[in-house]
């Protein structure tokens, strides 16, 4: 499938799930998390310090990235979020303190208002949001591109971790030279390495 059928196709899956199944989809996907391996280089995915976490944008049914939260804070981790530009289809990235205001921005994106900048350099691990992806890892968001931008700034070996719902499609038909593939994806079922 293209990817326009796919985000059809994914939107409306999502909207078929109860607020209860949401929750306990994300909370299986935040467990499976905490079981993620050894990666390639032997070094794991919770050795790192700084973690990029979307926010959750409920209307859109999407994984309610809070309990990740809770495991990264629990762990002393660094966490990074994340303002956009739709100017620019930019990020600017922002340490996650005690003190760090939010508001919604036009989309009902929870946004910082300011705070501790963090350059793209310094993020060790992106939970990346899409709507489906399929066995090579490609994946397809929401089509403005923010992700793809930003990712192509970070260095090398971030880990890209995707998070879904659902399983992968065989295979996305319209992947272009822009588009970054994930390292992982973690459903409620499997973690999917596309490293291997």
């Amino acid at each position: 499938m293209n990817k326009k059928d796919l985000r059809k196709k994914y939107k409306e899956l999502r909207q078929q799930l109860s607020e209860a199944e949401v929750e306990e989809k994300s909370l299986a996907i935040a467990n499976r998390l905490l079981q993620l391996d050894f990666m390639p280089n032997g070094r794991q995915v919770w050795d790192n310090t700084y973690f990029h976490l979307y926010l959750t944008i409920e209307e859109h049914k999407e994984i309610d990235t809070e309990f990740i939260l809770q495991i990264l804070a629990g762990n002393d981790k660094e966490i990074v979020v994340a303002k956009s530009n739709f100017e620019t289809l930019e990020m600017t990235n922002y340490l996650l303190t005690d003190n760090t205001k939010f508001q919604k921005n036009g989309y009902n994106i929870y946004e910082p208002l300011d705070g501790i900048e963090v350059p793209h350099s310094k993020i060790d691990v992106v939970f990346v949001p899409l709507l489906a992806y399929d066995k090579k890892g490609n994946r397809v968001g929401y089509g403005k591109g923010f992700y793809d931008k930003f990712l192509s700034k970070c260095r090398e070996d971030v880990i890209k971790i995707g998070l879904s719902f659902f399983e992968p499609e065989e295979v996305v038909e319209d992947v272009n030279e822009t588009d970054i593939r994930l390292d992982y994806c973690i459903t409620p079922m499997t973690a999917y390495n596309f490293q291997l």
